[in-house]
């Protein structure tokens, strides 16, 4: 008859074959039991997901409306830096402004990229709620810039609450 409790550890104080049972808790019965939420609980997702994901709904928003941007690039970095990539350096208009997102023109066999930086917006929101608002404005103003269109053309509700 198969017994659920594990077998003993051998004789001599050797381990059993199947190896020593992982211990999660300490001897009295406390410490970790789990993952403090589950992974579809938006509390597991990091900030860094989290605004990634904001980029593509607001790039899959735009999508429906311009079909062509379904073979450009949108991707997320944490800050600009000057030359990466290969990509031409950012352009920064005084010593005090930073990008919040630029557009890099297809060369080659890459593809037109959309880039949004995470710290820059971050910086400048306080809430999930303002972050998602710059974010769709910044990706409106790169894809804008991509179509040779007026922001307000791309997207009607461009800079409106």
């Amino acid at each position: 008859m198969d017994s659920p409790v594990p077998p003993p550890a051998a004789a001599g104080g050797e381990p059993s074959p199947a190896g020593p049972r992982p211990r999660h808790r300490d001897r009295h019965g406390r410490g970790m039991r789990g993952p403090i939420a589950p992974p579809q609980v938006p509390l597991s997702v990091s900030r860094a997901e989290a605004f990634v994901d904001l980029v593509h709904d607001s790039a899959e928003r735009l999508e429906r409306r311009w079909p062509q941007l379904a073979s450009v690039d949108f991707a997320v970095r944490e800050v600009p830096v000057p030359g990466e990539d290969g990509e031409p350096p950012v352009e920064f208009l005084d010593s005090e402004s930073v990008p919040l997102g630029r557009y890099v023109a297809a060369h080659g066999d890459r593809p037109d990229r959309i880039v949004v930086y995470r710290r820059p917006v971050e910086i400048r929101t306080k809430s999930r709620d303002e972050r998602a608002l710059l974010v769709h404005e910044v990706v409106v103003e790169q894809v804008a810039e991509l179509l040779g269109l007026a922001p307000e053309s791309v997207d009607p509700r461009y800079g409106q609450d």
